[in-house]
């Protein structure tokens, strides 16, 4: 995998890059992100990146020739073409060491994750499932630890990197590189480490010369402490919504609308926007505006038409629902403080959002939007808890009437 197939986080990768070139790389690197915010495939990026022999083995050293000094001639240089590494910021992608690496069969770059034992008494160990491993990333580069642990039939077992595991990690970064300068570990989910993790605390201090130890993590506080202290942390934020929208047009397939509505929803994660591809086809903002033209004109029968139509949505879809609504709110009162100015931002909004968003902001003030907002999220934790959807929607339908209307709820509030 190269920096260029992974969405988005250009800052991360410019610092990936010049840690390399400028030679401040250090052994124990921590990369900290959300899930779907990219931070396995940049391991696999950057591992690609260091092993490749643009960089480890690059073209603007002279090569010697091998016909000298046997007899005392003079030794003959072979003219090269000069290239400054410091203009590289991705590897090759046709190298060897590339094409191995994109296979996941380089015999440099070692991969340890949770697993599982295949029956009673086993003592599992990442290699035991690197078939399935390397089908798994090609499938779902942005997979999280429950879609790993499906896709190797664990059920309702708990995956664990065990004591076995970490012994094995020590075996084979105590070896000598095969090929490249660097012998280079992904440790994806060290939160699954367990005590057992200790026995790695020497290693990683003191490894063997020219050893990376790529961490790759969700939870920080779940880490053992003892690990989290010896590493360099690297943070992913959340993904941006163009990010995520361009991504989804170009690997998905879907149309410029559909994939701002998606990116808009997914909060940075391109996982859960992968999750809400399957709803990509709802007209939310038909949706939303039959709901809006119940509260606030048709009356009481065409809300409890609504309420039920909208209770036989699954919870997923319903949340779906209440976050694009926040969106929209949210877009509105952007808009609204940023005016003409919105011009000369980072602000976008696509055009049929924006008709609405000026809507929203003809019938809500920003206290009335900022009420609604918090009660949309408190439907949101509601539905994930299993509440009644139709009790609940004719609870928010009342609320949102009342705040809208007379803003009696906003100053309860």
């Amino acid at each position: 995998m190269q920096f260029k197939d992974v969405i988005g986080q250009d800052a991360v990768k410019q610092q990936l890059t010049e840690m390399v070139h400028q030679n401040r790389l250090s052994h124990a690197l921590l990369f900290l992100g959300k899930e779907g915010t990219g931070a396995l495939p940049m391991a696999l990026a950057f591992a690609q990146f260091i092993t490749c022999a643009t960089i480890s083995n690059p073209p603007n050293q002279e090569a010697k020739a091998a016909t000298s000094s046997l007899f005392g001639e003079e030794e003959v240089t072979a003219p090269t073409t000069i290239i400054d590494k410091k203009n590289i910021t991705d590897s090759c992608g046709k190298c060897p060491a590339c094409q191995r690496a994109q296979q996941m069969i380089h015999p440099d770059i070692h991969f340890s994750y949770p697993v599982i034992p295949r029956k009673a008494g086993d003592k599992p160990m990442s290699t035991d499932y690197i078939t399935e491993w390397r089908e798994f990333i090609q499938q779902y580069p942005y997979g999280n630890i429950y879609d790993w642990l499906q896709f190797i039939g664990a059920e309702n077992k708990q995956g664990n990197i065990t004591a076995a595991e970490c012994n094995d990690i020590i075996r084979k970064l105590s070896l000598k590189s095969y090929e490249g300068d660097y012998k280079v570990l992904i440790l994806w989910m060290p939160e699954y480490l367990e005590k057992e993790g200790n026995k790695l605390l020497k290693l990683i201090e003191e490894p063997p010369p020219n050893t990376l130890f790529l961490l790759v993590a969700e939870n920080e506080s779940q880490i053992l402490p003892t690990i989290l202290s010896r590493c360099q942390l690297v943070k992913f934020p959340p993904l941006d919504n163009l990010s995520v929208a361009k991504a989804l047009v170009e690997r998905s397939k879907l149309s410029e609308e559909q994939s701002h509505q998606v990116a808009a929803v997914c909060d940075g994660n391109y996982h859960e926007a992968l999750q809400l591809l399957q709803h990509s086809e709802e007209d939310w903002q038909s949706v939303l505006r039959e709901w809006l033209n119940a509260i606030l004109k048709t009356g009481p029968v065409a809300q409890v038409k609504w309420v039920e139509e909208t209770a036989k949505m699954g919870r997923e879809k319903q949340k779906q629902f209440l976050r694009y609504f926040n969106h929209l709110l949210e877009q509105a009162i952007r808009l609204r403080l940023l005016g003409d100015a919105a011009s000369g931002t980072d602000f976008v909004i696509a055009a049929n959002e924006l008709d609405f968003a000026q809507r929203l902001n003809k019938i809500a003030d920003i206290a009335q939007q900022q009420a609604i907002i918090e009660e949309l999220d408190r439907a949101a934790y509601y539905i994930e808890r299993n509440a009644n959807a139709k009790m609940l929607f004719q609870a928010l339908t009342i609320k949102l009437y009342h705040i809208i209307a007379d803003k009696s709820l906003i100053l309860m509030n």
